[in-house]
């Protein structure tokens, strides 16, 4: 039975590949079909859409009544994405341009954002107002970029002309979210049952390993986005995903009513998080990209925030 669970573990991963590249595809499709911003599209849409495994495992754990996981999912998750996910399509599309992507104002506050959740969560509590206080941030985000862009005005024009041509890319666009939905959720569900052998915390777990295995879209898009030369894309999904985040992390929050955590150890996450991001914010606004040495400095600063939560336990 256990090598059943392991064969349908890893094929799950190659699940996740197949749609993921189909939502690669169908997205860039669609944006130069409609002539639209494939950022804007890739920010908002499948930064989003690629944030459902994170939604659902955040409505299972208030369901559970372990509010403490989906907190530490969330946290864990935006540090993956800024620290790791990107550094590695740095690495292994040989860097990533960064230019007419967000101006440096856009992208301080985008990642402003995203860390907001780490400095609320400092005192080990979230009120009710704290999660309306992330939604409102995120909204300004959205209205912000949206704004600039007029994505949402653009797209009901150019929908209503291209009616016919764009349903059936729809279609395939929601055929590939569904298949990244249900394996993602797969693979967490098993990833927790395995973990459990080895008696991890479930913060930690969510902190360290749940992250990373609801952040698979967007692994999966890096490497797709690096193979289809869709970089723009990729970085849009990563930077909407992490300010996903916490529009999901306000969400949960007034869902739960407001809850007290149980785990310890936030001020040495703020601290992590604050320094990762500021290095990336760094490395990205020097040149307007961000090289595979400097992708391999925020992999190496990732790899030790990772040893210093196993270690310190």
């Amino acid at each position: 039975m256990l090598i059943l669970q392991l064969f349908l573990y890893f094929v799950s991963f190659f699940v996740i590949w197949y749609g993921a590249g189909l939502v690669v595809s169908v997205v860039d499709r669609l944006a130069h079909r409609l002539n639209l911003s494939s950022f804007a599209v890739s920010f908002f849409v499948l930064g989003i859409l690629t944030s459902l495994p994170e939604t659902t495992v955040g409505i299972s754990a208030i369901i559970d009544k372990k509010p403490e996981i989906f907190v530490g999912n969330l946290l864990g998750a935006s540090l993956v994405l800024f620290i790791f996910v990107i550094p590695l399509l740095a690495v292994l599309g040989d860097g990533i341009k960064l230019a007419h992507q967000l101006d440096k104002k856009k992208l301080f506050f985008s990642l402003l954002v995203t860390a907001a959740p780490v400095f609320l969560v400092v005192d080990r509590q979230v009120s009710l107002y704290e999660g309306l206080f992330l939604i409102f941030i995120y909204g300004y985000l959205f209205y912000s970029i949206e704004k600039r862009k007029g994505l949402l005005e653009r797209l009901k024009d150019q929908l209503l002309n291209h009616k016919g041509s764009v349903s059936f890319e729809v279609l395939k666009l929601l055929f590939g979210i569904v298949t990244i939905f249900l394996s993602s959720k797969f693979i967490v569900d098993q990833t927790i049952y395995f973990s459990s052998v080895f008696k991890i915390s479930s913060f930690l777990l969510s902190l360290l390993f749940l992250s990373v295995g609801t952040n698979l879209p967007e692994l999966s898009l890096a490497v797709r986005s690096v193979i289809l030369g869709k970089k723009e894309v990729a970085f849009g999904d990563y930077v909407g995903s992490a300010a996903a985040n916490t529009l999901i992390f306000g969400g949960l929050t007034i869902i739960n009513g407001g809850e007290v955590l149980v785990a310890n150890g936030f001020l040495k996450i703020l601290l992590f998080t604050l320094f990762g991001l500021a290095l990336f914010f760094y490395f990205s606004r020097s040149k307007n990209d961000i090289s595979r040495h400097e992708g391999i400095i925020l992999l190496l600063f990732y790899f030790l925030f990772f040893l210093t939560e196993i270690l310190t336990a």
